[in-house]
């Protein structure tokens, strides 16, 4: 049986269902209303090869913003849940990935310590219905509710949807890296025996 978490939020303004599955293929059910962060949530599990459900039901007569921001606390729950007492992972993972012109690299520490460091040159418009200024939201909320340390930093790129999609595949890398259980591994991968908000690791 996989890693598996799910994790449910219902406000006034949205409800978030997220079922996840660190152990998968990346086999991906995603529908939030917002086709082109649909796209990035699919290439997000299909390249962390984490198998992923995720039904959103937003405000999105006011815009996207609400949407995008609560699947990211959501998700972030779910992998909170999945990754469990986080004995034999990898702790650390990093990639950098290419889309066309555009290059951004990604840094994950699972923590405990919820944190983003974000430096993307990106330009502020519309993807479809995608504002791109969400891409930042999501990554914090994520970050925030998973309690990873996420760095991540575009190298180069001019389009906005190239760069916005390198960002969500070079996370996605970097987060299969984290999760990965090392063989030679035992227990926890912290000098303090767990890894968590109040433990320095």
């Amino acid at each position: 049986m996989g890693r598996q978490g799910e994790a449910v939020r219902t406000t006034k303004e949205t409800t978030v269902e997220v079922w996840l599955d660190l152990d998968g293929s990346g086999r991906t059910e995603v529908a939030t209303g917002v086709p082109f962060f649909d796209h990035m949530l699919d290439a997000f599990g299909r390249h962390a090869l984490i198998d992923l459900r995720v039904r959103a039901q937003g405000d999105l007569a006011v815009d996207a913003h609400h949407t995008v921001e609560d699947t990211g606390i959501v998700l972030g729950q779910a992998l909170d849940r999945a990754l469990g007492g986080r004995e034999r992972i990898r702790r650390f993972g990093s990639a950098a990935v290419p889309m066309d012109e555009a290059l951004v690299l990604a840094a994950v520490d699972i923590s405990g310590r919820g944190q983003l460091h974000y430096a993307v040159d990106l330009p502020i418009e519309l993807i479809g219905t995608f504002d791109t200024t969400l891409a930042k939201e999501f990554l914090v909320a994520l970050a925030t509710n998973a309690g990873l340390t996420l760095h991540v930093r575009s190298l180069s790129g001019e389009n906005a949807h190239h760069i916005v999609e390198a960002a969500f595949k070079a996370l996605a890398r970097a987060l299969k890296e984290a999760c990965e259980h090392d063989p030679r591994a035992v227990g926890v991968p912290s000098t303090k025996g767990r890894l968590g908000e109040t433990q320095e690791a």
